[in-house]
């Protein structure tokens, strides 16, 4: 048998591009839904090992490439199923569409590993480990903004433990996502260090503590509810109805009959994304108001939405706005936002947040002069554009506590969900993930679950499809609604933790690890020839 792993590893080396691309795949597997994180974590050693033998910087950028554009095709294999949704573009298209995308993502974990090979070619596995942590840190940290940024999946979401078990992410608060990526890399450098000294005690301790490390479970000895109570509905509106007019009336009702019930309570009752069909604001044109449930009147769309509530709690749903302008002659909409509207008991809208990562191609098309031509358009309904809102913000909600809102995949990325100088008591992230598969809902849940650790705030879910989750500020899962089914969470929602080293610094703190790795890296090395 040694033997043969022996052959088999040799093979792997003598093509190393088969090899590097072969060991992304693999490694996305230790993600959700699959969550094998102990696979994930040995096709990244293998990927380390391999790495530290290409023999030239051309070589070792292209071992990185390959991984990273096998590793991100597999983990976000659920775009695909957007362009089923979408009928001006065939569905085969998102099979192209996603390795296109990965394609430039790719760049940077390439960028990574030219990095470890120029400054640690000669180097010892340890330093090496620690170089190129160092290098995906600052790698990673770049994907999440440059060119608005795409961060998912971070390499650490691996490390992230079961619904009751934040498993090794409970080191969030001191590290954040990127440096928790570098850790990944980091104990894939010590299995190395291990195997090179032929330690099977080394070997053993390591995979103990990483198992123990995994499946601590934290429930039982979770932080403590709050005063707030909650009522969370997962309505159920698969994608292919949400756009169609005939349903309208049908889905505000089912999300209305699982609404009403302890509605003479003090309450927040929170509603998803894309929940409410209605155009709630006044001053639009008339034709914009007819074809809705609540006919051409948004006073009364707003009215019976406080009836339906009670008199005494406040609502957070999704919404769009629109804006207003010469379109073609006349008036109409010229843009749109997707929005979290906060109303009161008395059909009140007295506060709003206008999303601020917009998708590309989902919520806005990018270079429309010269891509809409060519015959592309947004994955969604509608021909205009949706603009950005200015970031992070804290609603007031009076006695129902500040609320962070994150939209949809806004919560994925880390250090940009809260606003800093106004800390909310909690975030709410109302999301629409009827477009993302089977794949995509857990994947997004795990993340949300990363920024509750990091920000050691409690995060509540509503989805109109599934997973809705109460999430807690260990990351752990009060409560959640799977995904194809209608329910509702009620509860207090979890008390949040006193601000973190994370929710101080933000991702100063990752990059300034990435910079003590650097150095300590270095410093090994130099002592190493003297």
């Amino acid at each position: 048998m040694t033997d043969k792993v022996v052959r088999l590893w040799q093979w792997l080396v003598a093509h190393p591009r088969w090899a590097a691309a072969l060991f992304g795949a693999v490694g996305a597997t230790g993600y959700p839904p699959l969550g094998l994180w102990p696979i994930g974590l040995f096709a990244l050693t293998l990927f380390i090992a391999l790495l530290r033998k290409a023999p030239s910087w051309k070589s070792a950028a292209l071992l990185g490439w390959l991984f990273g554009l096998s590793h991100l095709t597999v983990a976000n294999s659920w775009i695909a199923t957007a362009f089923t949704f979408q009928v001006e573009m065939p569905p085969i298209l998102g099979w192209f569409a996603v390795p296109l995308l990965c394609l430039y993502l790719a760049i940077y974990p390439a960028l990574a590993a030219l990095a470890a090979h120029l400054v640690g070619r000669n180097a010892a596995i340890l330093p090496y480990s620690a170089l190129f942590a160092a290098a995906w840190i600052v790698t990673e940290w770049l994907r999440s903004w440059v060119f608005t940024g795409y961060p998912w999946p971070p390499l650490g979401l691996m490390l992230l433990g079961d619904f009751d078990s934040p498993g090794i992410a409970l080191l969030l608060p001191w590290l954040g996502t990127y440096a928790l990526s570098g850790l990944a890399i980091l104990i894939a450098g010590l299995a190395i260090f291990a195997v090179e000294r032929r330690s099977i005690l080394g070997q053993a301790v390591l995979a103990a503590a990483l198992v123990a490390a995994m499946n601590a479970p934290l429930g039982s000895i979770s932080n403590a509810e709050g005063t707030i109570r909650y009522a969370l509905i997962q309505p159920l509106i698969p994608q292919k109805e949400r756009e169609d007019p005939t349903r309208f009336e049908e889905q505000f009702i089912r999300t209305a009959q699982l609404t009403m019930p302890g509605n003479e309570q003090e309450r927040l009752v929170l509603w998803p994304e894309a929940a409410i069909p209605d155009y709630l604001e006044d001053g639009y044109p008339q034709r914009y108001y007819s074809a809705r449930t609540a006919g051409a009147d948004p006073g009364f769309a707003r009215k019976r939405i406080g009836a339906l509530i009670g008199e005494r709690s406040i609502l957070l749903t999704g919404l769009v706005h629109l804006d207003m302008g010469d379109a073609g002659g006349i008036v109409g909409a010229v843009s749109a936002r997707n929005s979290v509207s906060a109303i009161d008991g008395q059909g009140r809208i007295f506060a709003n947040y206008a999303k601020a990562h917009l998708v590309p191609y989902g919520e806005y098309l990018p270079m429309r002069p010269i891509l809409e031509p060519l015959g592309l358009s947004r994955l969604v309904a509608g021909s205009i554009d949706y603009l950005p809102g200015p970031g992070p913000q804290t609603i007031d909600l009076g006695r129902l506590g500040q609320a962070g809102i994150q939209i949809c995949y806004e919560i994925v990325f880390s250090g940009q969900v809260v606003d800093r100088t106004n800390r909310p008591d909690y975030i709410f992230n109302p999301s629409n993930d009827g477009w993302f598969g089977s794949w995509g809902p857990p994947q997004h849940l795990a993340q949300a679950r990363m920024r509750a650790i990091e920000e050691g705030l409690p995060v509540l879910r509503s989805t109109t499809t599934g997973i809705s989750a109460v999430i807690d500020a260990n990351g752990v899962v009060r409560q959640h609604v799977g995904s194809g089914v209608a329910g509702r969470l009620d509860g207090m929602i979890p008390a949040p933790h006193a601000a973190t080293l994370f929710a101080k610094l933000g991702n100063f703190l990752p990059i300034g690890w990435a910079m003590l790795l650097l150095a300590a890296s270095l410093v090994a090395m130099r002592r190493r020839r003297v």
